[in-house]
C-alpha cells in the first residue's frame, strides 16, 4: 500500500481510481464495508482503491482539547487500511487551508485534478467542505459535470444500531470489550514501541513492558487481560495497566504490560497489545503491599479468562 502525503506528492500515475473520503478512525466494520464495495468496483473498472483521509482529525483542529479521543493513531489506521487491502491512502493535512476550502474547490482540486476519480463512494451522512456545506446532492451534480460516478452506502448496523467510531469509543469507555470487538471486527489494539520505565514492576516481581503512547490518550483506562503480538511468539498472554498509576505517579498516562512466563529483552521493539477483557478499573491503594496483592490476583483472573 502506498501512502501519499498531500496533494503536492500526487503524480500522473495516481490519476484514475475508485475512492472514498473519511476519517476512518478505528477502521470499524462500517469502514470495512465501504472498502469492500470499493474493491468490488475497482475490480470491475480495473482501477486501484484510494482512501482519502486527514491528519490531524478535523475535530482536533476545530475543537482542540475537546475533541473525542482517537480509537487509532495514524500508524494504527494505516496498518488497518493495509490489512483491508487498500491500494493507496491520500493523506491530507487538515489545517486552515483545507478547512476553508469550498466543496467545489475540494472536488476540483483533489478529486478531479488530483486523483482523477472515476468512482466515489461515501457514507450516507457524508458532509465536506467549508462549514460542511457539501453533501451527496452536491457530489451528484459535480459527478455529472466532471464525468465520474458517485454512490453512497447505507448505514451499517450491528444489533439494530449504526456502527460508528463514537459507538466504539463508548463501548471502550465502559469496559465493554466484546461490544467493541463486535463493532471493530477485531480486538481493540494499541501498538507502540517498548521503552524504559522506572523498573518498579521488576522490583515487585512483575516486570512490565512500558509502551510509548504515540498519540492522544486512548478512550479507555483500567486493568485488562491482553494478548501481545510482535514478539517471537505472537498472542503472548498478559495483564496490562492503562492509566496514571495513582499509587506510584498519578499524573502521566502509561500503558504497561506484564507478560506471563516471559523473560526476553524487548526494549525498542514495536508491539501490538490486544485488549481482550477488562478486569477492573484503576484503583488507588493504601500502600504498595496492597497493590502487589491485587496485581497477583489480576494475574490469576487474566489467566482464567485467557485460558492459560
Amino acid at each position: 500500500m502506498e501512502v501519499i502525503r498531500g496533494i503536492g506528492n500526487l503524480r500522473d500515475r495516481h490519476r484514475g481510481c475508485v475512492a472514498s473520503i473519511g476519517n476512518y478512525d478505528g477502521v470499524h466494520k462500517g469502514h470495512q464495508t465501504i472498502v469492500a464495495q470499493l474493491k468490488e468496483q475497482g475490480a470491475v473498472l480495473n482501477l486501484p482503491v484510494t482512501v482519502i483521509t486527514f491528519e490531524p482529525h478535523p475535530q482536533e483542529y476545530f475543537r482542540r482539547d475537546q475533541a473525542p479521543r482517537r480509537l487509532t493513531g495514524f500508524r494504527e489506521k494505516i496498518m488497518a487500511l493495509r490489512e483491508a487491502k487498500v491500494d493507496r491512502v491520500l493523506l491530507l493535512r487538515f489545517g486552515r487551508h483545507l478547512a476553508q476550502m469550498s466543496p467545489g474547490e475540494f472536488v476540483q482540486k483533489i478529486l478531479v485534478d488530483g486523483i482523477g476519480v472515476r468512482y466515489l463512494l461515501v457514507g450516507d451522512d457524508f458532509r465536506f467542505g467549508k462549514d460542511r456545506t457539501g453533501d451527496f446532492a452536491f457530489l451528484q451534480k459535480a459527478a455529472a459535470a466532471d464525468g465520474f460516478n458517485v454512490d453512497r452506502i447505507p448505514t451499517y448496523l450491528v444489533n439494530g444500531d449504526r456502527v460508528s467510531s463514537s459507538r466504539v469509543r463508548a463501548c471502550l469507555a465502559k469496559g465493554d470489550m466484546s461490544g467493541a470487538r463486535e463493532l471493530l471486527g477485531r480486538h481493540y489494539t494499541i501498538s507502540g514501541r517498548v521503552v524504559h520505565g522506572d523498573k518498579r514492576g521488576r522490583e515487585w516481581g512483575f516486570p512490565t513492558a512500558n509502551i510509548n503512547l504515540e498519540r492522544r490518550p486512548p478512550p479507555l483506562t483500567g486493568i485488562f487481560a491482553v494478548r501481545v503480538n510482535g514478539l517471537s511468539q505472537d498472542n503472548s498472554p498478559g495483564v496490562a495497566s492503562l492509566g496514571t498509576r495513582p499509587v506510584v505517579d498519578g499524573e502521566h498516562l502509561i500503558l504497561e504490560v506484564y507478560l506471563f512466563d516471559f523473560n526476553q529483552d524487548i526494549y525498542g521493539k514495536r508491539i501490538a497489545v490486544q485488549f481482550i477483557n477488562k478486569l477492573r478499573d484503576e484503583q488507588d491503594f493504601a500502600d504498595v503491599e496492597t497493590l502487589k496483592t491485587q496485581i497477583a490476583q489480576d494475574v490469576i483472573d487474566a489467566k482464567i479468562l485467557l485460558r492459560c
